[in-house]
């Protein structure tokens, strides 16, 4: 006769409570991989869709009315709202649309974490909200253009996304020359994957779009990583033992590469989104202009919004956006 073996109560129960407890650890973090990755392929679909439907469009400047009285006040403002009714939703599936003040009706949340999950800040309503910088007077300079502080308006789209759109009916067609880059923005897009669901957090369900120049827009979208390379750097190393711009990033992550200078422009628009609104820094694009470490490249100053050409051997900041 063999004699029969199994677990005790006592030894099952021990079991489940040890699988119990690795599943609490280890499921939130699988969670969030999971809900980044997701967000990460609705954010790339986003951003294709709507960069077609702008490339569709023969001009993005001139819609609807904007004026202001002597004192600077706007008296009339219709300019966000008519650019999604009469522009974008002839080439762009558009569920709702809420104009100025009920921006909540669409799905936008009241406050949103910033990329550095530190700060819980007021969505912006305005141009001026979302920047103050791009209404600071410097961008006019040399070039036609201008900037309207019109308020935002938002329309939530077919796939569940809450977006605010934040227009500027004065932008110019100029992207030849350098100056300022504040009178090149005509549209910026704030979207919310998830609408007001949360986590409502600027890198995750939060993110953003940027339509740059009248004429033949240039549509970005850059996923900004959540801090500066740790000094500053040559956009070319001629020293071999040197890192330069693009290896900064590599040794930050390998997901990690430079933006160009229309991305690192979007991240100037929306600079108080990623925690580099206080920043008066100059920050290296990857648009060259001439190669060679005596060659120049496009770099972006967060003081006053100027696009700048260097030479590639000096040194400044990095801020990484996504692959």
């Amino acid at each position: 006769m063999k004699k029969k073996t199994g677990f005790t109560l006592a030894e099952i129960l021990i079991t489940l409570a040890i699988i119990g407890i690795v599943a609490a650890i280890t499921l939130p973090s699988l969670l969030v991989n999971v809900n980044e990755k997701a967000w990460d392929a609705q954010k790339k679909a986003l951003h294709a869709r709507l960069a077609q439907a702008i490339g569709q469009m023969n001009t993005l400047g001139g819609y609807g009315t904007y004026t202001e009285d002597e004192k600077g006040t706007a008296t009339a403002d219709t300019a966000a709202e008519s650019f999604i009714l009469d522009a974008l939703s002839k080439v762009y599936k558009i569920n709702n649309v809420c104009g100025p003040d009920k921006l909540s009706s669409c799905g936008i949340p009241s406050k949103i974490t910033t990329l550095d999950a530190v700060s819980e800040i007021s969505f912006p309503t305005k141009i001026s909200e979302l920047n103050e910088k791009l209404l600071n007077g410097l961008h006019v300079t040399g070039e036609d253009g201008d900037v309207a502080d019109t308020k935002a308006a938002a329309f939530e789209t077919v796939n569940g996304e809450s977006i605010a759109v934040f227009y500027n009916p004065l932008c110019s067609s100029n992207s030849s020359v350098n100056y300022y880059i504040q009178n090149k923005m005509c549209v910026n897009f704030i979207y919310d994957l998830n609408g007001s669901e949360g986590p409502n957090q600027v890198g995750k369900d939060v993110g953003f779009i940027t339509a740059f120049y009248n004429k033949n827009p240039i549509v970005v979208a850059p996923v900004p990583y959540n801090k500066d390379y740790t000094s500053k750097v040559p956009q070319y190393a001629e020293d071999a033992g040197t890192i330069d711009a693009s290896a900064a990033c590599k040794s930050m992550a390998e997901d990690l590469r430079l933006p160009d200078k229309d991305e690192i422009a979007s991240l100037f628009v929306n600079s108080f989104l990623i925690n580099m609104g206080a920043s008066t820094d100059n920050y290296w694009s990857g648009s060259v202009i001439s190669s060679g470490p005596s060659g120049l490249a496009w770099l972006q100053t967060f003081n006053d919004g100027g696009r700048r050409r260097n030479n590639r051997s000096g040194v400044t900041f990095v801020r990484c956006i996504k692959k």
